[in-house]
């Protein structure tokens, strides 16, 4: 075929592209129904005039497009492997974790019900092998969620609910595609009735070997793309080599799932290159691939569509029968899952509560696409699938895709205007009349002062004024009249508004680089939280992720063991001194957003609420500040090296200003200012390396500052700082169990416990200890001692303890201080020790 001819018919396709998103935007209607709609007639386009005896002047570009070399392995191995990748990349993964409960059972339970529900309702009405309907059920059971998020998203649906929904069907079409891989062996092999036992059994060595093979190519691309720290086209070059390497790896020598390895890969360099890349490199390596999903998704919706004339050619009647059973399956099965499967977990608090609207919408907008029809193409094309069951893949596929384009994609934003979803609250619509009355009145203010500085004719500002006054008149009067909003509700917007603007303060201090990018994903992650906590909990949902957000986590106790017991203190390490640089990054964060509540949500919700959302803030910055100042106890010089580090890359972005500044003003030219901009990024990549922390070093610092091992001599202090066993307790946590019997020693290096016994309440703090009377007495104290702060301590065991004991002072006036505070004869507490 022409070469030339080609690349006009793909350069079309493209502008076809370009073309049919305004399109969509001006019809209202999805984007892939679109694409899918002009795909259709493009086929019966070129079909019509290949046959057609009007005229054969058309007939050369009708075969070009009919002769395009569209099969199954390049959708599977071009295209879904991209769209896959950039999902996983745009993916906040942090977010996702938090509901992945949810997400993995949706994904998984949703595929298994479609394809069951699917595969018997076609075997009970059919003449097809069990095995050809399981088939069916599997290509039909994949999803498309960008029409209904992104119609949650113009309507401001919550974005928790649209990341369940992405992340859902993420894996959906990755379990999909396994099962598809499954099924399809039974059918080529002549398998009619296949043990589904049999069949799940290899799925979790898909899911497994995928996932492995995925997780091991891009930490490979990983670090040799972090070997290549200045070469940016290069770096951006490896990631796009990965998914399809990675693909081709997985299902061509492993024997995996190449989907579940592009997706785990996707997901390793989510988590591991921001940290790894420089925050533009990062930034321009997701911009490209977003660019190369847009083509990706459009170029197969418009290509597998090109397929249906060809698909339907041997419809018959009884097919319009199964098309309906197929239907009305998928339909069924996707209103389990959102009825009884969401509710119950959500009952079991392992997934938030979805609106009944919404799940209508939801089921609704189950939208079928080149997925589908992708592997519909791969099962016609296979010579050993008997021809009877590709033709009625082909037509059931194809059949049940146009439905849910054509029916449901284009009523679904009906239904959703049905439903109530576009409309706001009576809360939001009273607070956006508030908005605009307090806006107006800053614009008038501004306004007057620029007029003034324009020689404009006083008659048309004096008409102009007239004309705004009367629209502020109009906006005050509206938002008076709905004055009635409840100071909870008002509390409540008040902290999505603070915490929306904090992400906001985060991203440009991102910008600025005074946030490394390895720090960006985790603050703006601890941000969303606060939204969604403030929308879901009010006051009490925003509190609870602020606390969070400073919190120790199940990871860093387990690294906390893994250091321990194991003597494993890198995980320990580079957890701490994350956590480290998390508080700095928020404590800066915070000291920003005073002057915004005092400044804007004053104004629109008054001072009452503004006082008490300040007073909120003032209690996140002194729990962050509390919580800093527990690490630098712990690790003294470390909080040094990080502030030093906070005032270099501060000082860097100040002197790039000023070079960008000389070069745009001319007073430098281009050659000095690229030997400007290296010398500064040689010394940005040596600020931006985090410095390490030595846990072991460290604990000798944190050892020699506790006054009470200060008669210890230095070769003392060495040896028990290798022998003191270091315990993290988060608020809450109970050191000491009421009953139990004492066995070592505990000295707070930083925190503080509260002391239960003989019904006194007492609490103590840094460098004092506990358990010392229960070891000394011999006897169980009815004493339980609980963590009221994240704490640090020291464990010392009952022999080292009264080997200590037996030779520092300053450890036996402490004891004896104790002993009196409890009214404890001290004498009793050392006659061992001292007959020893």
């Amino acid at each position: 075929m022409d070469i030339v001819l080609i690349t006009t018919v793909i350069a079309s396709l493209f502008l076809v592209i370009g073309l049919a998103e305004p399109l969509a935007a001006r019809l209202r209607l999805p984007f892939s129904v679109i694409l899918a709609g002009i795909g259709i007639l493009i086929g019966v386009g070129a079909t019509f005039f290949l046959r057609t005896q009007l005229t054969d002047a058309l007939n050369p570009v009708a075969e070009a497009i009919l002769g395009l070399p569209i099969r199954s392995n390049a959708f599977l191995y071009v295209f879904l492997p991209t769209l896959l990748f950039q999902a996983t990349l745009g993916m906040d993964l942090r977010r996702m974790l938090d509901d992945w409960v949810p997400i993995l059972m949706l994904a998984v339970v949703a595929v298994v019900a479609a394809t069951l529900f699917v595969g018997y309702a076609l075997s009970w009405v059919s003449t097809l092998p069990l095995a050809a309907c399981l088939l069916i059920g599997a290509i039909i059971s994949t999803t498309d969620p960008s029409a209904v998020v992104s119609i949650f998203r113009s309507i401001s649906a919550p974005r928790r609910l649209s990341r369940i929904i992405e992340g859902e069907s993420l894996l959906n079409d990755a379990a999909a595609i396994a099962l598809f891989g499954l099924f399809m062996g039974f059918v080529m092999l002549g398998v009619p009735d296949p043990e589904l036992g049999d069949a799940l059994a290899r799925f979790p060595f898909l899911i497994v070997g995928g996932a492995v093979t995925g997780w091991l190519a891009a930490r490979i691309a990983v670090w040799v793309m972090g070997m290549f720290g200045r070469h940016e086209l290069a770096q951006i070059s490896i990631s796009v080599a990965l998914p399809y390497l990675t693909y081709i790896g997985a299902e061509q020598s492993v024997g995996a799932s190449g989907v579940i390895a592009v997706v785990a890969a996707g997901l390793t360099l989510n988590l591991s290159g921001p940290g790894r890349l420089p925050p533009q490199t990062w930034t321009n390596l997701r911009e490209l691939w977003d660019v190369l999903a847009h083509w990706a998704g459009a170029l197969i919706f418009i290509l597998a569509a090109l397929l249906v004339p060809r698909l339907l050619e041997e419809v018959r009647i009884e097919d319009f029968v199964q098309v309906g059973v197929v239907i009305l399956a998928a339909i069924a099965a996707r209103a389990l899952i959102l009825f009884i499967i969401l509710p119950l977990l959500a009952a079991l608090k392992l997934s938030p509560t979805v609106e009944q609207p919404y799940r209508v919408a939801i089921l609704w907008g189950g939208l079928r696409g080149a997925v589908t029809l992708a592997l519909a193409l791969a099962v016609t094309e296979s010579f050993r699938v008997p021809d009877g069951v590709q033709r009625v893949v082909g037509i059931l596929a194809t059949g049940f895709t146009l439905f849910t384009l054509i029916v449901q994609g284009t009523t679904l934003r009906w239904i959703i205007g049905k439903l109530g979803l576009d409309r706001l609250s009576p809360i939001d619509e009273a607070l956006s009349r508030q908005v605009v009355a307090v806006a107006l009145q800053q614009v008038r203010e501004d306004l007057a002062r620029t007029t003034e500085n324009y020689d404009l004719g006083r008659d048309i500002v004096r008409s102009e004024a007239k004309r705004f006054g009367e629209r502020l008149e109009d906006a005050v009067r509206a938002a008076e009249d709905s004055a009635d909003i409840l100071d909870r509700d008002r509390i409540t917007l008040g902290l999505i508004a603070l915490a929306g603007h904090e992400r906001d303060t985060i991203l440009a201090r991102v910008r600025e680089r005074t946030i490394s990018a390895r720090m960006a994903e985790q603050v703006l992650s601890d941000a969303d939280r606060l939204i969604e906590g403030a929308r879901s909990g009010g006051r009490n949902g925003y509190n609870r992720a602020a606390r969070r957000s400073v919190a120790y986590g199940r990871a860093f106790r387990a690294a906390g063991r893994l250091n321990f017991r194991l003597r494993m203190s890198r995980p320990l390490a580079r957890m701490t001194a994350a956590h480290f640089e998390l508080l700095l990054s928020q404590r800066l964060v915070l000291r920003d957003l005073d002057g915004f509540i005092t400044g804007r949500i004053r104004r629109i919700h008054g001072k009452r609420v503004s006082d008490l959302l300040s007073e909120l803030l003032s209690r996140r910055i002194e729990m962050v500040e509390t919580a800093l100042e527990g690490l630098r106890l712990q690790y003294p010089g470390y909080a040094e090296e990080l502030e030093r580090r906070f005032i270099r890359r501060t000082a860097l972005r100040l002197e790039e200003r000023e070079y960008s500044t000389m070069r745009e003003d001319g007073l430098i030219g281009a050659e000095v200012y690229t030997k400007l901009m290296e010398d500064l990024d040689l010394r940005r990549a040596a600020a931006e390396d985090r410095p390490n922390l030595d846990i072991t070093l460290q604990r000798i610092e944190l050892v020699r500052q506790l006054p009470l091992f200060a008669g210890l001599e230095e070769r003392d202090l060495k040896r028990l700082s290798r022998v003191l066993r270091a315990r993290y307790a988060n608020a809450g946590d109970v050191i000491v169990r009421r009953d139990g019997v004492a066995k070592s020693v505990f000295f707070i290096a930083s925190g503080a416990a509260e002391v239960e016994t003989a019904g006194q309440t007492w609490r103590l703090g840094r460098g004092e200890m506990f358990g010392q009377m229960s070891i000394l007495m011999k006897k169980t104290l009815r004493t339980e001692v609980r963590a009221i702060a994240p704490s640090i301590l020291l464990e010392l065991d009952e022999a080292r303890f009264r080997r200590l004991l037996g030779r520092s002072t300053s450890m036996q006036d402490a004891v004896r201080a104790s002993a009196k505070k409890r009214g404890i004869a001290p004498e009793d507490l050392f006659a061992d020790t001292n007959a020893a």
